[in-house]
């Protein structure tokens, strides 16, 4: 149960002259823990997590760029090497070197790519339900012409995409709840009193930019992953839900690129597995991050 009263720090940094915000939890002298979360999502997904480790561990919790309270991007797509980038300056900023790094989702590909790069920065690695070998496994029109082009007018058609308004914020909380059914009504709601703004006119809407949902011009490829797995020397764990997505890390001989590795499914979960089995997420974690300090 998170309790408001332990409620962490809110604090800045800069990345690109991007205004980046972040949570700290306190405990500074025990060993970093860094939560990285996934797409079109917020650092207020890790609280309980944070909560049950800030005793043992300084629990940091980032915006990626483009989501929660960090400023959003202007004239370019998001690139996975852009959120990368971003963690290592608040890592070498803040002194936060060694981490544990912990990512979610497409957090989980971050954290994945940042352990590789910066070795002597990264004490472990865990990943939740991470995105695996998927993007750079899409359909591609063809020719490296017709890819472009068709990166160009994906491009283009999002500025016409306007940014859903809810007319309140039941709705909002409808909206997750039906998108993620495994959660409590409770941490619904606390998800989406962090994840939402309410508007001029009392409509609310999602915090991340719209501009989330494009796709660079060019990214890494299956053997560009490939590769980064196979550099990682920490320990890694790879925690995937049974019932979660498909093409997680891990899954589809992934696991077969890490050389340290503990790789476990959990049953009667779904994407975010860490909210819907967290006494086992959460002992299983903290398992792994004392045999890993």
């Amino acid at each position: 149960m998170f309790h408001a009263n332990s409620a962490p720090a809110s604090q800045t940094y800069y990345s690109q002259r991007l205004r980046m915000h972040y949570l700290d939890w306190g405990n500074p002298a025990k060993p970093t823990v860094l939560l990285v979360h996934g797409i079109q999502d917020h650092c207020h997904n890790w609280d309980w997590t944070a909560e049950v480790l800030k005793t043992d561990y300084h629990v940091v919790t980032p915006d990626l760029r483009g989501h929660g309270d960090s400023e959003w991007n202007r004239g370019s797509a998001y690139n996975l090497l852009d959120y990368v980038f971003d963690i290592a300056q608040l890592v070498d900023q803040r002194g936060l070197s060694p981490c544990h790094i912990v990512g979610h989702s497409m957090g989980g590909t971050v954290a994945s790519i940042f352990a590789s790069l910066f070795p002597e920065k990264t004490l472990s690695l865990t990943s939740i339900e991470g995105v695996g070998i998927y993007w750079q496994n899409l359909p591609q029109p063809g020719s490296i012409s017709a890819t472009l082009r068709q990166w160009a007018q994906d491009t283009r058609s999002l500025a016409g995409r306007i940014p859903k308004r809810y007319p309140d914020f039941a709705s909002a909380l409808q909206r997750l709840m039906t998108s993620n059914p495994h959660l409590s009504e409770q941490r619904a709601h606390h998800l989406t009193a962090h994840g939402t703004n309410q508007n001029e006119d009392g409509s609310f809407s999602w915090k991340f930019d719209n501009y989330t949902h494009s796709q660079p011009s060019s990214r890494l490829s299956t053997h560009d992953m490939i590769e980064l797995w196979q550099q990682i020397n920490c320990p890694a764990l790879l925690m995937n839900a049974r019932q979660g997505f498909e093409h997680r890390i891990g899954q589809d001989e992934t696991a077969s690129h890490f050389k340290h590795l503990t790789a476990l499914n959990i049953d009667q979960a779904g994407h975010w597995l860490h909210h819907d089995q967290f006494d086992q997420f959460i002992q299983e974690l903290k398992r792994f991050l004392a045999n890993s300090t």
